[in-house]
Formats: structure tokens, C-alpha cells, sequence
């Protein structure tokens, strides 16, 4: 038995030595100067934290009442634990092949080695260009309206100025980060946005408790209102918003940023992730809905503002929180712009050349900037991008990262169809299209009833 597993510690040690030491393919400059592969399990950790959780745990009130507390609470843990499973499983099969010598870095790169010639190019490469460049756009917009929210705090008769040009300050400041060489560059940054993430959690939770112990606690009600057919459709959107909270569409292009041997690490990054999801959302979720009940607005902010001429929290109070806010919404943007990041530089630069001769410097410069100025532009002409965007929640994170990771599991280890991982593996590929087909259906709902409300350059 000794022996045997002496043999097996060997063989394991000599795996790990062969895909430290196996020949790596020549790389494209996409992959060579954007997806470096310098970082540790903690650094992964980082940057998965940043690239899930973000002020969109502020919608969790909302999704509970539009859900109730037995169903969302068990909602938000049951998405908690299949994405920590969908992720690892992603992270299993990278593994699997980088121990093969052929290490994949993009989610496309796994698309097209895993699913076909064409699945990269017309399928999952798109999905993940709308979810990513999505993301940048709706990070710039809630900049700019975090920073709004920040000046209405101190100019209470009114502002002369638009949201419009609260983002494009936004977008302005987004310019230089965007120019951030490589994804492992990011990994402080990503550490300051961890640290950023429990500091507005924790204020968020503890305004909502003190408002719910005060005396100016709104009456709690708990029901769900509504016809039966807006109950149905709310019930939808509510656990749409609870899977797009947990969306990421970029762990194979964060993976990437680890040294070999990547054995292993990506699941302690995952750990480190999850243990601030734990702590975020449960809190975030239940203190929030626990106060506000059904009164629970799109963002537990907008309840913490209370009427128009008093706000249920003292002034320095939500300044300190918009501030964390708008830090960390800077941090998301830019992780999100990496996968752009890296076309540009596939397309634009040599990978003969040195990273920053002035010949790939010039090009990474001018299309980064011109993403960050369309992204900035788009999110200051469509101020209701939120709507547009929980269309490609449920059009593209859901397939990405829940159908996709069970698929690729499936193809690459061929688990035995009488076992219970292809049956339940396959189960939840169903579910999840299945889920993204109604939400995509309930979204588009959404935005013709929010039509008449529409208009570009609105001021939100």
C-alpha cells in the first residue's frame, strides 16, 4: 500500500515537473503580453474576486423580493454552490490539458480545441466579447452615476450638471487605467478591490440594520405583489439577477495568469473568492431584505436616500460608500477590458518584437483608448443599459459559465454515461439553457415595457 502510493506521489511530482518543463507552442502577442502567465493561487484569487462580485450585490434585496425568503435565500445558495462547481470544473479541464503540454488560455482556445473548428470564432468568442465589453459599458455608466449620487450628496438644490457628463469624467479616468500592460499587472489592484468589496459590503449591511432597528423603519412586508403573470415574470428576473451577480465569462483568461504548474491552484483561488462571496452576499442579501422587505428598490442605495427630502443614513455616511463604490467599479472595468485588451494586441501587435518598442506600444495605445472613449460614449447615450444588459446576462453569462464548463467536463473525460456526474452534469447544462431561453424572453419583456421611458443621453 506504502509503495503504491509512493508511486502514485511520484508519478503526480513527475506530471507536475513535465508541464513545467513541456515545450509551450509559440503565442500569439495576445497571449504573450496580456495573459502573462507570472501568478500565484492568491493573485488568481484576486482577480476572480473583482471580475464576480461587484456593486451589483446591491440588487440582492430586489431579487429576494421578488422571490420571498425561503426561494431566494435558497436561490442565492443553491447558484452559490453550482458556480463554484461549474468554475472548478472549467478550471479541471484546463488542468487536464496543460498536463497534456497544451495549455489553453482563452475561452475560445478551449471552444475551438474542445468543440470544433467555428464554435471560437462564431459562438463562444462573440458571447464573451458582448458579456465583457457589456460589462465595461455598465461599470462605466454606474460610474458615472456613483459619481453623480456623490455631488447631489453636497449640492442639495439641484445639479445643472447631466449624468452624461458624470460619465464621461468616469470614462476619462478609465483612459490611463486601460492602459495597464498585462492581466498579471492587475493584481494589486485586484487586492485594493478585494479589500473594497468587504468595506462597502460591510457598510451597506450595517446601514441596513441600523435602519431596520431604528425608528424610522419602514413597515416590513414580506409578501409578493403583483398579478399572478408579473409574479411569475418577477420570480424570472429575480433569479436571473441572482445568476448574473455570479457571472464571470472570463476564469480560462484568469487562469492563464498562473505559473506553471497550474495544478491545484486554481481551486484555492476559487476558495479565497468564495469565502468573500459568503461573507458579501448572505450579508448584503438578508440584511437588506430583512429591513426593506418588499419596498426593496432596484438598489438597496436608492432605499437608504429614503424620501426626497431625507435621507435614512447621515450624509458622510453614503459618501463613504459611493466612495468604495466608484474605486472598485474602476477595478471591474479594467479587468473587463482585458479580453479586448488581448485581441488588440493579437491583431495589432508583434510578438517578435519587444512589449513596449514603440511599435507595439503606438497600437496598444490608440485602441485602447478608442474602446475606452466607445464604451464611455455608449454608456453616456444609454443611460437604461441595465436593461440591455440583463438580456446578455441571460443570453451569454448563463451559457458560458454553467452550460459550457458541463459540456467541455463531458467532451474531455467521458464520464460513464450510467454514473452520476454526465447525468448530473447533463441535468444542469438543460436547466441552465433552459433558464437562459426564459430569462432572454422575460429581459426583452423588460425593455419594450421600458420603452416609452427611453431616451438617449437621459438624464438617470
Amino acid at each position: 500500500m506504502e509503495t503504491k502510493l509512493q508511486n502514485s506521489i511520484n508519478i503526480s511530482e513527475t506530471t507536475d515537473k513535465n508541464q513545467a518543463l513541456a515545450p509551450v507552442k509559440e503565442l500569439d502577442a495576445g497571449a504573450l503580453f496580456v495573459l502573462k502567465s507570472r501568478g500565484s493561487w492568491l493573485h488568481c484569487g484576486y482577480h476572480l474576486t473583482t471580475s464576480i462580485v461587484g456593486p451589483v450585490i446591491f440588487t440582492l434585496p430586489f431579487a429576494l423580493a421578488l422571490l420571498g425568503w425561503v426561494v431566494g435565500v435558497l436561490c442565492v445558495t443553491l447558484t452559490a454552490i453550482l458556480t463554484f462547481y461549474s468554475y472548478n470544473l472549467l478550471s479541471v479541464v484546463l488542468e487536464h490539458h496543460a498536463q497534456l503540454g497544451h495549455r489553453q488560455l482563452r475561452f475560445r482556445d478551449m471552444a475551438r480545441d474542445i468543440l470544433g473548428p467555428g464554435w471560437d470564432n462564431y459562438f463562444v468568442g462573440p458571447l464573451q466579447f458582448s458579456i465583457c465589453y457589456g460589462a465595461v459599458i455598465s461599470c462605466t455608466l454606474l460610474g458615472g452615476q456613483s459619481l453623480k449620487f456623490i455631488y447631489l450628496l453636497y449640492n442639495t438644490n439641484g445639479s445643472s450638471m447631466q449624468l452624461y457628463q458624470f460619465i464621461i469624467i468616469f470614462g476619462s479616468a478609465m483612459l490611463f487605467l486601460a492602459q495597464i500592460p498585462s492581466f498579471h499587472s492587475l493584481r494589486h489592484i485586484n487586492l485594493i478591490s478585494l479589500l473594497l468589496i468587504i468595506a462597502y459590503s460591510v457598510c451597506v449591511t450595517a446601514g441596513a440594520i441600523h435602519i431596520g432597528m431604528s425608528a424610522n423603519a419602514p413597515v416590513r412586508d414580506y409578501s409578493i405583489n403583483g398579478t399572478r403573470v408579473n409574479r411569475v415574470f418577477g420570480a424570472i428576473n429575480g433569479v436571473s439577477i441572482i445568476v448574473t451577480t455570479y457571472g464571470c465569462g472570463i476564469i480560462p483568461e484568469i487562469q492563464a495568469t498562473i505559473a506553471p504548474p497550474v495544478k491545484g491552484k486554481m481551486f484555492r483561488g476559487l476558495c479565497v473568492c468564495y469565502a468573500v462571496i459568503v461573507t458579501t452576499y448572505f450579508s448584503v442579501a438578508i440584511s437588506g431584505y430583512w429591513t426593506f422587505g418588499n419596498l426593496a428598490q432596484a438598489t438597496i442605495l436608492s432605499n437608504f436616500m429614503g424620501d426626497e427630502t431625507t435621507s435614512l443614513l447621515p450624509t458622510w455616511f453614503l459618501l463613504m460608500t459611493n466612495i468604495f463604490t466608484l474605486m472598485q467599479l474602476s477595478a471591474i472595468t479594467v479587468i473587463y477590458l482585458q479580453p479586448t485588451n488581448e485581441l488588440f494586441e493579437k491583431w495589432f501587435a508583434n510578438a517578435k518584437m519587444d512589449q513596449f518598442s514603440i511599435r507595439n506600444v503606438i497600437p496598444r495605445l490608440i485602441f485602447r483608448t478608442l474602446s475606452v472613449i466607445v464604451a464611455t460614449l455608449f454608456a453616456a447615450m444609454l443611460p437604461f443599459f441595465g436593461d440591455i444588459m440583463a438580456f446578455f446576462g441571460a443570453s451569454g453569462c448563463i451559457p458560458l459559465d454553467l452550460v459550457m464548463p458541463m459540456v467541455f467536463y463531458n467532451i474531455t473525460f467521458k464520464p460513464s454515461k450510467r454514473g452520476l456526474v454526465f447525468w448530473g452534469n447533463t441535468l444542469i447544462a438543460v436547466v441552465s439553457s433552459g433558464l437562459a431561453a426564459v430569462g432572454t424572453v422575460s429581459a426583452v419583456r423588460q425593455m419594450v415595457l421600458d420603452a416609452k421611458t427611453y431616451s438617449l443621453f437621459a438624464n438617470m
